[in-house]
Parts: structure tokens; sequence; C-alpha cells
């Protein structure tokens, strides 16, 4: 087994921060846990917690609607949340609209556009096979209700999107009217160009949708500089808490659509007869916003910038890396997409076979792991048509981030050979 002691360099992040993180330090299954799950939750600080509790405790109160003090404050703290991811990401507050999650973010965008851009049948919207659900189903739906035509990328062998066959194919083309694809994929852990694509959608007179989940986290994005028109993120994989996600848009697109829901503090006048409504980004924020969870999510922020972007980024390579080499070297295993550390983000898709080439189930892999403490994801991954594309039901993936260390990549790689071993009968 490689030395990790030997990777100290690259992997010092890791140790720096694990003490702010206090769920890394319990045990699961009478040892110490493993966490390698963050590609579905990232674990959250002591100072994002406590940024929480100290605005329930001193500072409650509903946002704009309530003039006295604890409202002023409260109104306080929630733009500047706004303004913090604003800042992070490298837009204007008034372009971040509050949505619960990233799949509300995509609904918004698809419903939105739909209704803007008077889709009907004749027109295309384009996506790639291997998308989260959240950017399959709004697509679909859309495409229901007007008559579009829904498009896709393929991939290549190597887990990449197959732009040359979709340049052969003219996948973008006159009629296409809306591109939406993920800055990285949560399966195959792809990063892709998401420059070159909106480049070529914005040729033929297209608006470019990007699903940033994974992207944001790991990155470091900005995302005027993407070419994109509408970019969805969530605060629960950046070390935020669940309950917010983010749409960023150019200021004079959100200021050409409608309404996605309606409520209070989305209007500027309500008659019985009718109702005129604000300007971004109230309008698409109905009824009370998830003011505790754009608290968290700013706190989420300060701490990223105090580690430095860069520095997380350096460390997702490197464990990312690591990983991709040490299981590389596990019998049995394949790796779904990239298997060189380029372009690539840190999710690792993959599956287990015994020697008689039966895989092991991912659920049954999942349990096996978690009994060791050791907590990766088993299923699809709300991915089933790219699971299709691969000729999978299912795989497990492990997922890194900027508190994981050399030793719990170890430990998988160990548990993954003992797990093999033990479901082809060679440990009773």
């Amino acid at each position: 087994m490689p030395d990790s002691s030997l990777a100290v360099p690259p992997f010092s992040l890791a140790e720096e921060v694990r003490p702010d993180f206090p769920v890394l330090g319990r045990a699961v299954g009478g040892v110490p846990l493993a966490y390698l799950d963050s590609a579905n939750t990232s674990q959250k600080p002591q100072s994002v917690i406590d940024a929480m509790s100290e605005f329930t405790a001193h500072h409650n109160a509903n946002v704009a609607r309530a003039m006295h003090t604890l409202g002023g404050e409260a109104t306080a703290a929630f733009e500047g949340g706004r303004a913090k991811v604003a800042d992070f990401v490298g837009a204007r507050a008034e372009e971040i609209v509050f949505t619960k999650n990233a799949s509300e973010a995509l609904n918004l965008a698809a419903h939105t556009l739909g209704q803007h851009l008077k889709l009907t049948e004749g027109d295309e919207v384009v996506i790639s096979v291997a998308e989260h659900h959240s950017n399959i189903v709004p697509w679909q739906l859309l495409c229901e209700r007007t008559g579009a035509r829904l498009r896709w990328f393929d991939i290549t062998d190597d887990g990449r999107l197959d732009l040359e066959k979709a340049a052969e194919d003219s996948l973008i083309n006159e009629r296409t009217r809306i591109v939406s694809v993920a800055w990285v994929s949560n399966v195959l852990g792809t990063v892709v160009p998401v420059q070159q694509i909106a480049a070529a959608a914005a040729a033929v007179g297209a608006l470019t949708v990007l699903d940033a989940s994974q992207a944001v986290p790991q990155l470091g994005v900005d995302v005027t500089a993407s070419g994109a028109d509408l970019v969805a993120f969530t605060g629960h994989k950046l070390l935020g808490p669940t309950g917010i996600g983010v749409l960023w848009g150019r200021y004079d697109l959100l200021a050409s659509l409608p309404p996605f829901l309606g409520g209070g503090e989305m209007i500027e006048v309500v008659t019985m007869e009718g109702s005129t409504y604000a300007p971004p980004p109230a309008r698409f924020e109905a009824g009370t916003p998830p003011i505790i969870q754009a608290v968290g999510l700013g706190a989420a922020i300060d701490y990223l910038a105090g580690v430095g972007m860069d520095r997380v980024h350096a460390h997702e390579g490197a464990i990312t890396g690591y990983a991709l080499e040490r299981l590389g070297g596990v019998e049995g295993l394949r790796i779904l997409g990239p298997v060189e550390n380029v372009d690539r983000g840190g999710a690792i898709s993959f599956t287990l076979a015994t020697p008689d080439g039966t895989d092991v189930h991912p659920h049954d892999l999942m349990q096996f792991l978690d009994a060791r403490g050791i907590a990766v994801r088993g299923g699809h991954h709300c991915a089933r048509p790219l699971h299709r594309r691969l000729g999978l039901v299912a795989s497990t993936r492990a997922s890194a981030y900027l508190y994981t260390t050399p030793a719990e990549i170890d430990r998988l790689a160990d548990a993954l050979d003992y797990t093999r071993d033990f479901f082809s009968g060679g440990i009773r």
C-alpha cells in the first residue's frame, strides 16, 4: 500500500481544516468516520453552525416587511448573504435569486424561459445524457408543454461529452433555443468545456443554462466569464445548509422573465383586477425566503474565502488524483468516467466485480463499507439515463472535499479489497 505520509504538501489543507468540522470527529460502527459523500452533501464547519444559531437566538424576524430593529437586522443579514454569494461567483447582488435548492432554480429557469421564448413545435432544447435528473425532468416537462423537441449530447468512451459527434449531427443548430448542461458531472466527474458550448449556443441565438452544483464548491467559478445566461447551484454542497439554492442570471435576462411563483414580496401592486411585479431578484422570491439558510450560506462563503478557493481547488485535484491511483489498483474495480486527473472533478463512481465477473450490488457495497465507518453513495445518483447509457443499473460513488485525507482514501481502497474477497468467498 502506498505510504500516504509521503503525500504531505498537497494535503496539508485537510489536516488544517478538519478540527473545524465537528462531525468528522465522530465514530461510526466503532471506528472513526471517513466521510466520502461530499458530492451528495458537504459537511459544515462550526462557524456555519454558530452563525445560524446566533441569528436564530438574537436576530430572528422576517425580512423586508418588519420595520422594527429585529426586522432590520434580519434583512441586513439576509441581503448580506446575497452580497457574499454574488461576490463569490463574480456577479452583482441583484443577479442572485435565492431558491430552496438547485432543482427549484433549474425548474424556475425552464418554466420562465419557456414563456419568455414562446417555445413551440420546431424549437429544440439541448441537454446531455450525463445530466442529473434535476437538469433533465424540467426540460422534459417544458417540451411536453410546448411541443419543442428535446435532444442531447452523447458521451465518449472515457466519459466526456462527445463534441465531435454533436458537431457531425448539428446538435446545436438554428432551431436550438436553449442549451443546458452540468458544468461538472456528479457521476463521471467530467469538467465540461462550458465556454465552448455557450459560444456555440450564442452563435445560433440560443441561451445557455448551467447546473453548477458540483462546480462552484470545487473550482471557484466566475459565472459571467462562463458565457452562460443562467447558472444554478446549491448551498448544501458548498459547506452551507440545506434548503437554499441559487440562480444567477444576466440582469437584463432576469428582468425580461415572467414570475415563477406568486405571493408576497414578489409584487409591486396587487388589485383584484391584476398585479404588477417587482424587479429581480424579488420577482422570483415569493413568500418568506430562506433567511436563516442565507445567513448560513454567507458564513460558508466566508469560511471558503478565508481558506482560499485556489487552495480548495488544488486540494481537490490532489486528492482526486490520489484516489484515482489507489482505486485503480483495486482488482475488479472499474472507474466510470475519466481515469486521468485532467479536467476532472472529485466525484469517482465505480463498480466492483468478484473474480467470476459478478458485480457486487452498490447497495450491498455501500452498507458493507458503512459498517467500517466509510460513508459513500450507492445507486444511480439521480442520473439513471447515464447509467443506462453505460449499461448499468447503479454504481458506487466516493467523493472528497477540502477535509478529505489520503488516509481516508487508503481506508476505502483497503475496504474494497476486503469486500471483494468477502463476496468472492475468500473470507469466512
